[in-house]
């Protein structure tokens, strides 16, 4: 069985402690178009705080935003931002343009899994179709792929990667087993294996939206 070498994409609060974590295990690369926190990266600096300076140095992770080092990847984590704008309308440029980086390099076999914050839909009608277009490849056939929602709360909050439950979904049952094993290597809380990609993705946008409610109830009573 090849082994997995692994790149995430964006190495922000989610992708930089998901990037760590993974590299205990895999071979891993972990790419951002930004240069000046790749460079902050290769000097060991997390300027989100989400990690350890010893951690970093420990890692052994190729930081890089050269396209070309995701060449012998054959797993691709996507956890690039996802903001909105001043309507409320969300902002998936970033995770676009990670599409199509991943769609120059995929190869037959390779997995994809979208971390990102997206609305349900969004990686079956936009991101999959995309990956398809550019690359020539069939999903299911040529390549697979997945959505597994990032879960961490940054700052000081004591709810962090390894002891969340994590929630997986893939593109078929293969997919789901690959997923799976990868996030095994380092969750401690358990996996929840969606019944379909969708469902994975309003997971996020509910807990999201119990957690905005939660807080302006106790705004509104303090």
């Amino acid at each position: 069985m090849k082994k997995n070498k692994i790149c995430v994409i964006g190495l922000g609060y989610v992708g930089l402690p998901l990037a760590v974590h993974l590299s205990k295990h895999f071979e891993l690369v972990g790419f951002d178009k930004n240069e000046e926190l790749i460079l902050n990266l290769k000097r060991n600096i997390d300027k989100t705080n989400e990690t350890k300076k010893s951690e970093l140095k420990n890692s052994k992770i190729l930081f890089t935003s050269e396209i070309s080092d995701l060449e012998s990847c054959n797993v691709y984590i996507v956890t690039v931002p996802t903001p909105i704008d001043s309507k409320n309308n969300p902002l998936i440029t970033s995770l676009i343009e990670a599409t199509k980086i991943i769609a120059s390099k995929i190869k037959n076999d390779d997995l994809v899994i979208y971390e990102s914050t997206v609305f349900p839909g969004c990686t079956e009608e936009i991101c999959i179709p995309l990956i398809e277009k550019i690359s020539r490849k069939k999903l299911n056939k040529n390549f697979y792929a997945g959505y597994s929602p990032e879960r961490i709360d940054p700052g000081l909050s004591k709810h962090k990667l390894s002891n969340q439950v994590k929630v997986v979904s893939g593109s078929n049952k293969k997919a789901e087993e690959k997923i799976q094993k990868i996030y095994k290597k380092i969750i401690n809380k358990g996996i929840f294996v969606a019944k379909n990609i969708k469902v994975a993705e309003a997971a996020k946008i509910i807990e999201n939206t119990q957690r905005d409610i939660n807080i302006a109830f106790i705004n509104e009573v303090s």
